[in-house]
């Protein structure tokens, strides 16, 4: 089991953990993930590694909550227990000096970017964070996102924090006032990456956009991470996941996402009714001598 020793509420259903995972926060790089379960019998699902502490031997999550097993995890606290850890996964971002690099995320995906962003940074890039969210509520780490930028643009939907737009919307005024985009990493909503590549696709900016596909296994064996690039498939686990854009089917990756839509807005329905008592038998799990912490 992997010990919580630090959870936090960050922002609207928005929670970071910090989990010991000594040997994964020995070997994290920027862009990498893990695949967690909460309990024995519970569902695997995949998260970005925000950051890493190899000294401390722990590593930090973002979760938003959706479904049934992000809405469980974010019922855990400080003391709490994951049942199992896998990771680091996948292919770490690419990192070189490109020039001027436009990063736009949405909401939680600005954890997704943040180490990416400042791997980028220290490789010498002028790093401009374009930060999207639907309100002041789901703004998040704004202070870290500044440290790891050169430019920072804050956009809500609503118009109640930073500029009103979507994140396209700056990424458009940039390009029409006639700045030099050499490299573009979107991450967040499929509907927001796809209209990142519509934006840079035209003007031959090469971007990349982290594929938050279903996930299962982790290792490109079970298939339900299949995402199609031009006429070949690929596996976002193993491959990804951060794709071309220019290559990405994203109506083919939306339709994917949801297939099993209504057997999860059920299973999220059952846990909100019986969530006492799942969340008790979950830490009944836990380690006899860690009991006090339940």
């Amino acid at each position: 089991m992997y010990k919580i020793v630090d959870a936090r509420s960050v922002g609207f259903k928005i929670k970071q953990f910090v989990i010991e995972a000594p040997r994964i926060a020995r070997k994290q790089k920027p862009g990498q993930f893990i695949i967690l379960r909460i309990h024995e019998n519970g569902e695997r699902i995949p998260l970005t590694i925000k950051c890493s502490d190899p000294e401390a031997g722990t590593v930090t999550i973002v979760v938003q909550s959706i479904g049934k097993t992000t809405t469980m995890l974010n019922c855990l606290e400080t003391g709490d227990y994951i049942q199992d850890i896998v990771g680091p996964l996948g292919h770490p971002s690419e990192i070189e000096k490109f020039g001027t690099v436009a990063i736009l995320a949405g909401s939680v995906g600005t954890a997704m970017a943040l180490p990416t962003a400042n791997a980028l940074k220290a490789a010498g890039n002028h790093v401009v964070f374009i930060e999207g969210a639907r309100n002041t509520e789901m703004v998040v780490f704004e202070d870290e996102v500044r440290q790891a930028s050169s430019e920072t643009y804050i956009m809500t939907d609503d118009g109640s924090y930073g500029e009103k737009g979507l994140v396209t919307k700056k990424l458009n005024d940039l390009i029409a006032d006639g700045r030099k985009i050499d490299f573009v990493l979107a991450v967040g909503p499929v509907p927001m990456m796809r209209a990142v590549s519509q934006v840079t696709g035209p003007l031959g900016i090469k971007t990349m956009v982290s594929l938050n596909s279903i996930m299962v296994d982790g290792t490109g064996m079970c298939g339900g991470c299949r995402v199609l690039l031009g006429d070949k498939s690929k596996f976002a686990c193993v491959d990804g996941p951060e794709f071309d854009a220019s290559m990405v089917n994203f109506e083919v990756l939306m339709q994917r996402n949801t297939m099993y839509r209504e057997k999860e807005c059920a299973s999220l329905k059952r846990f909100e009714e019986n969530k006492d008592e799942e969340m008790a038998a979950i830490r009944a799990q836990y380690p006899k001598q860690e009991a006090h912490n339940a």
